[in-house]
């Protein structure tokens, strides 16, 4: 086998094995319905590490998971609350 054609395969099989080439967008369904990108905007999102009291965080996690997105969601309210404000 030429050498061409081994690396060929073995950039190949690196990939997951399927063949390398220019991928066409493909238009979400959702948007097709007269939606727009913007009914679907999520902000980015950043690891950070942050201290809270225990007992907050208790209080948070009481109902099980998703207890990030919550305190997320909490600090959100407060943040768009304040900018209303000024």
């Amino acid at each position: 086998m030429p050498a061409r054609a081994k690396r060929s395969r073995a950039r190949s099989r690196r990939k997951g094995g399927k063949a390398a080439g220019p991928k066409r967008p493909v238009k979400p369904a959702f948007l097709t319905a007269g939606a727009k990108i913007s009914d679907f905007y999520r902000p980015l999102k950043k690891p950070v590490t942050i201290r809270i009291d225990a007992d907050v965080l208790a209080w948070f996690q009481k109902d099980g998971n998703r207890y990030q997105t919550r305190i997320n969601l909490a600090l959100r309210r407060v943040m768009e609350r304040e900018m209303k404000a000024s």
